[in-house]
């Protein structure tokens, strides 16, 4: 089992940035791979970004890339997510999620266990 909570959310002002954190607990975090999705209301939940079991491999969404930067810490199974350069269509409720480790990210449905998600709201 793992059990996976998202912290670090808030309100920042459009240009600015923030700093995701996922702590896991349970003994397979280490050997899975870890993913951010998010939801924004009334949208469906989208990929963010995702890192495999070693952290040498990783994969972003296009709409993301060159702003976000996704890293972990297995030593203290941790997740993180970089936010920089926040636009306003970035608001959403970001999740942490982890599954099986593949060579490249391979869709939401290899996600075994997902947080309940923290909100980042970012102003214009």
């Amino acid at each position: 089992q793992v059990l996976l909570v998202e912290s670090g959310g808030g309100l920042v002002q459009a240009g600015g940035s923030l700093r995701l954190s996922c702590a896991a607990s349970g003994r397979t975090f280490s050997s899975y791979a870890m993913g951010w999705f998010r939801q924004a209301p009334g949208k469906e939940r989208e990929f963010v970004a995702w890192i495999n079991w070693s952290g040498g491999r990783t994969s972003y969404a296009d709409s993301v890339k060159g702003r976000f930067t996704i890293s972990r810490d297995n030593a203290k199974n941790t997740g993180y997510l970089q936010m920089n350069s926040l636009k306003p269509e970035d608001t959403a409720l970001y999740y942490c999620a982890s599954g099986p480790s593949y060579r490249e990210y391979s869709g939401p449905g290899t996600m075994e266990y997902w947080g309940k998600g923290t909100l980042v709201t970012v102003s214009s």
